[in-house]
């Protein structure tokens, strides 16, 4: 039973309580309650992902490689989305991990490019803004036991410089000439440092295409959410550009001489 008159139905004035039985600002809330109302919600761990993001520094600037799946869980769910997303004119950001997480940092780059040109003050935002703001951010939210699940790779070329980095959900970052997440720090970087590391200055746009080609054919074969189907996007001193999806050309002949497949024990 409801002990508070004011909590009756009666007519009365917010301002004064007539009956003094209970303070007018902490009156009790007596209406239904959302059983998830009492407590802050926070997600506890990622369930629509995406997997491996490559970058490498080459001759003539940055280039990014990244698959288009997006997995629910352990299924393949959506073969057709983009993780390497263009910001401004010098910039790209290849997200792996939770796509929702990725869909609220592109927003909110969106909203710093039109604050950036709405100040019509002559600058334009560049790789290592980009990246300082999204570390920034990562770490925030990290702080706030709240994370964002990603791992972000932020490539770009201004000013006759390459820039590549990294920043994660815990708002961890670094750079180097070859740079992975997921799946692919384990299977793809070691080839990645092999190819790249001491050459930075001398790979050719095609041999860098190559290069991360091989790279994501191997992840194919290894990583289990990933997929044949995937992107390249090119940084250089004219402009940022992502390719259509492309097709790896696949084989499964080698499975045969594997010691465990099919009916092959031996």
């Amino acid at each position: 039973m409801d002990h508070f008159p004011t909590n009756w139905g009666r007519p009365r004035n917010d301002a004064f309580d007539a009956y003094g039985t209970y303070p007018i600002h902490s009156r009790p809330n007596n209406h239904p309650k959302d059983a998830f109302a009492d407590g802050i919600q926070r997600t506890q761990q990622p369930i629509v992902t995406g997997t491996s993001v490559l970058g490498i520094k080459y001759k003539d600037g940055i280039m990014m490689a990244a698959d288009n799946l997006v997995s629910y869980g352990s299924l393949a769910r959506f073969k057709d989305v983009q993780r390497l997303h263009p910001v401004g004119q010098y910039t790209v950001i290849g997200a792996g991990g939770d796509m929702s997480d990725f869909q609220y940092i592109q927003h909110i780059l969106e909203e710093l490019s039109i604050d950036e040109i709405a100040a019509q003050d002559g600058h334009q935002l560049g790789p290592v803004e980009i990246h300082e703001y999204m570390s920034q951010v990562m770490y925030g939210r990290r702080s706030q036991i709240n994370p964002l699940w990603n791992s972000l790779i932020i490539g770009g070329f201004k000013d006759g410089k390459r820039f590549l980095s990294y920043v994660d959900l815990l708002g961890t970052t670094y750079s180097a000439s070859t740079l992975a997440t997921g799946y692919g720090s384990y299977i793809a970087q070691p080839l990645l440092r092999k190819a790249v590391e001491g050459y930075e200055d001398v790979l050719t746009e095609e041999q860098a295409r190559k290069i991360l080609e091989d790279s994501m054919r191997v992840l194919f074969y290894r990583d289990a959410r990933s997929l044949n189907k995937f992107q390249i996007a090119t940084i250089t001193a004219a402009g940022v550009s992502v390719s259509d999806s492309l097709q790896l050309e696949t084989s499964w002949n080698f499975a045969e001489d594997i010691r465990g497949y099919g009916a092959q024990t031996q």
